[in-house]
């Protein structure tokens, strides 16, 4: 179920200029099995980075995001090595909109304007399109970190700021802050799938909804357990790392707690001529209008396709709202 990129309809990030697709490219699994947070994932080959990263831009995919905690600048420079050799090839996809991350844990405000630099030089020079503060924790305050994001974006180092893993006062300040400078915070990256529904009750998304902020939802499969897969083979769960299994979920009570609710995607799966997955990416990107984008990873292309052809198609109202109550179903029992 592909589409040409021209049907894939555009949304503008946050109040930014920035006009995405639904979904882009999350680069977490580049960080080619580096460091504390990269070894998480197995280190893929060039070749499968390219074929990943150019199947998800010519579906349809126009932005891709990644973090300089990712392998300690390795998915970037990953990412810009196979946007050179899409360049190389002439390919009209060789200039995605790019998001990336600041790591603040033990550090201080200013290391936002001393390592801007060594971001742009892993991206190969590229111009970064939205740079994030990646959590609220370090050792300076929110309006240090965004005097300084500021003044990135005046410099002409960024074009817009976004956070990640803030609270909605966190959130809040941010964008009040932001607004003394002339800007506005343009995006949360964020926890949120059909089994992660936190920001619906702790006011994150009533908050970005009326400051007109977007929400950037990571892992919006919950790893994989909203495909389906774990619940059809429960041996697969076997395969997965420890780390993995504890962070997602991938326990007997939780796989059956989600049962009801993956045989309703597997439903209207069938219904669509797609996948479960497809179905959870659908109900992520539509429910709430525009305000939710989401990034999956992708370590295989099938996995790239799967993602683009999420955008292809846009469930009834009423699938919609079945799959909402489903989901606080398998949320809150």
């Amino acid at each position: 179920m592909e589409t040409p990129v021209s049907e894939v309809r555009l949304r503008f990030l946050g109040q930014s200029e920035l006009s995405v697709s639904p979904l882009g490219l999350g680069c977490w699994q580049f960080s080619r099995g580096s460091g504390f947070v990269g070894r998480y994932w197995s280190n893929l080959t060039d070749t499968d980075i390219l074929d990943i990263v150019r199947v998800s831009l010519e579906g349809g995919m126009n932005w891709v995001d990644t973090a300089e905690i990712y392998g300690g600048g390795k998915s970037e420079e990953a990412l810009a090595h196979v946007l050179d050799q899409l360049q190389q090839e002439g390919s009209s996809h060789a200039a995605p909109l790019i998001a990336t991350k600041w790591w603040p844990m033990l550090r201080t405000a200013r290391s936002i304007p001393s390592t801007i630099d060594q971001r742009i030089a892993c991206l190969g020079g590229r111009e970064i399109d939205l740079y994030q503060i990646h959590q609220p924790f370090s050792l300076s305050s929110i309006a240090s970190e965004m005097k300084e994001m500021a003044g990135l974006v005046k410099a002409g180092k960024i074009r817009y700021v976004g956070v990640s893993n803030y609270s909605a006062k966190q959130m809040v300040e941010a964008h009040r802050i932001l607004q003394t400078y002339g800007l506005t915070l343009v995006s949360n990256q964020v926890k949120y799938n059909l089994l992660h529904r936190s920001i619906d009750q702790n006011g994150i998304m009533s908050a970005a909804k009326e400051l007109g902020i977007s929400i950037i939802a990571y892992s919006p499969l919950q790893q994989g357990i909203l495909t389906g897969r774990f619940h059809n083979d429960p041996s697969q769960i076997s395969a997965v790392s420890r780390s993995r299994r504890m962070m997602s979920g991938l326990d007997d009570r939780s796989l059956a707690r989600s049962r009801p609710l993956i045989t309703t995607l597997t439903a209207l799966a069938d219904k669509y001529g797609c996948t479960p997955g497809q179905i959870a990416l659908n109900w992520l990107i539509h429910y709430h209008g525009d305000t939710v984008v989401a990034i999956p990873g992708a370590s295989k292309v099938r996995h790239a396709r799967e993602n683009i052809g999420a955008m292809t198609f846009h469930l009834e109202r009423d699938e919609l709202e079945l799959l909402n109550e489903g989901s606080w179903a398998a949320v809150k029992k």
